[in-house]
């Protein structure tokens, strides 16, 4: 209690750390060079490929329900399944990617991706369609934890407010360019939502080429480097199956000393993502169905909406790098949440676009500082799997929240004004009030996080690229740093190691004289 109490009290606003040559932040990024900015813009067209794909279903609820004969409640069944099932992707390809490295797992998982999105756009059944999402959720699962360490790990601290900030809002890229699509290409080609399922797996097999064109991460190859030169200087020689053994058991060590940490991350990242699809997995259906909208003002509406999360995002991961990652994510928290009436309440289209544009502004905006907080929270030498498992348990905690909305919106109605008819005599239709229920939903889940973020840890400006990888001995300690002078502390241990041999060597003589 102790601990939440200071965190809550005294540490909101943390001393930012110093590295020995901290420069200003346009000097930062001017001195990048070319490969630093390809292995970050690599990680943002991952986490945008994944994206476009997830949210393609989303932007196609009202034809898909035509295709299938399925009622809303059963298509966004799709969208909780994909949800659940990527905590396990994000346990196998974080894993894969600590042990063996950033390029060619994040390459095949991209192309695994493309592969499910492609056989999605073919389905025939309701069945099919709910069996290709749950697959495609496990492979979705592994992209955010492999491109968020991609693109931060190789970056300098002083750039990695904003960086986060422009990372994950690839997320609301990904989705702004899936609803251009929806807009502009699904309409005019009798394939319908099926060009927007595939027009993201072309994308998702164009990342995959792009990440398999570019080297390996620099900080991964360093950290292999490292392991081999202690080894070289112990006199040891490690297989390949023995440095796995010991990323095992640096995992079991790693979960032993921080599963209180692991538990609070997943608490954190279960509100996060409920503020996150509550507010757009059924915000397409909530302008058509709700206020009344065509499918056309319905996607302009969610455009304007992700232009303001990626504006929201970028300035949030910028300021986040000097008054803290959790003060960050509190106030953008705040600030949607302070929206929601311009939300809900509208009938225009121009208010329902402010009403779009300043919730996602706040709280997608309040993500901007979510990929270096979990980046520099998570045990330094899992920070592929680390975050992605966390993120990933959270959407599944939270995968539920589209059927919640839809659900509530069934028990709880609306009257619009529609065009009098035969069918309507009366001019006024009977609707699912969905807007109220994401407001609701919304306000209590903002209540939610900006409690458990005030009490929960930071970590900022921590120069995680430094330490150890995780299958090297030692590397789940949190002091186990690549040092300068690695010849001498390899040397302590290789002394300390002759020493260890020798007395044994003693007890045995003794024993056999005796």
């Amino acid at each position: 209690m102790s601990i939440l109490w200071s965190n809550a009290v005294y540490n909101l606003i943390p001393k930012r750390e110093k590295t020995k040559r901290q420069k200003p932040l346009l000097e930062a990024l001017l001195d990048l060079n070319a490969r630093q900015w390809a292995e970050f813009w690599t990680g943002w067209l991952a986490w945008t490929c994944d994206s476009i794909d997830f949210y393609s279903v989303s932007l196609s609820v009202t034809n898909l329900s035509a295709q299938f004969g399925r009622n809303t409640t059963d298509i966004t069944r799709a969208i909780t399944l994909t949800l659940l099932l990527r905590s396990v992707g994000a346990i196998l390809f974080g894993i894969i990617s600590d042990r063996f490295g950033r390029k060619y797992p994040l390459a095949f998982n991209l192309l695994l991706v493309s592969c499910l999105e492609l056989g999605a756009g073919f389905v025939q059944t309701y069945s099919q369609f709910l069996a290709l999402r749950s697959l495609f959720g496990i492979a979705m699962g592994g992209i955010w934890g492999l491109a968020a360490s991609t693109s931060l790990e190789n970056l300098p601290v002083e750039t990695r407010g904003l960086a986060s900030g422009v990372l994950q809002e690839g997320y609301a890229a990904g989705c702004l360019i899936a609803a251009i699509i929806n807009l502009c290409l699904v309409p005019e080609q009798p394939h319908s939502w099926r060009a927007l399922f595939w027009c993201a797996a072309g994308i998702s097999a164009f990342a995959a080429f792009i990440r398999l064109c570019l080297p390996e991460s620099k900080v991964f190859l360093k950290a292999r480097a490292n392991a081999k030169m202690r080894e070289e200087l112990l006199g040891l020689r490690t297989s390949s199956w023995g440095r796995t053994k010991i990323f095992l058991r640096e995992t079991r060590k790693m979960l032993k000393r921080h599963w209180i940490l692991c538990i609070y991350a997943v608490v954190f990242m279960s509100g996060f993502n409920f503020l996150s699809h509550g507010s757009q997995d059924l915000f397409p259906t909530y302008i058509q169905t709700s206020k009344g909208f065509s499918a056309h003002n319905a996607t302009l509406l969610t455009i304007i909406g992700f232009c303001g999360a990626i504006v929201g995002g970028a300035f949030a991961g910028s300021i986040s790098q000097y008054i803290g990652r959790r003060l960050s994510l509190i106030l953008f928290v705040l600030l949607g949440a302070l929206f929601i009436p311009l939300w809900i309440l509208p009938t225009s289209f121009a208010g329902l676009a402010a009403g779009a544009f300043c919730v996602q502004f706040g709280l997608q905006g309040s993500w901007g500082a979510m990929a270096i907080h979990l980046a520099e929270m998570s045990p330094p030498a899992f920070r592929a799997t680390f975050p992605g498992v966390v993120y990933q348990v959270g959407n599944m905690v939270s995968s539920a929240s589209a059927q919640i909305e839809a659900t509530g919106g069934n028990n709880l109605k609306t009257t619009i004004s529609v065009p009098i008819n035969s069918a309507n005599p009366t001019g006024q239709k009977i609707v699912p009030n969905y807007g109220k229920v994401q407001g609701i939903l919304i306000g209590c889940v903002a209540a939610f996080t900006i409690i458990v973020t005030i009490v929960g840890p930071e970590n900022h400006g921590y120069e995680f690229e430094k330490h150890r990888a995780a299958f090297e001995e030692g590397g789940a300690d949190d002091n186990a740093m690549m040092s300068e002078e690695i010849r001498d502390d390899v040397e302590v241990q290789k002394a300390d190691t002759d020493n260890a041999s020798q007395e044994k060597a003693t007890e045995e003589m003794v024993e056999n004289v005796c």
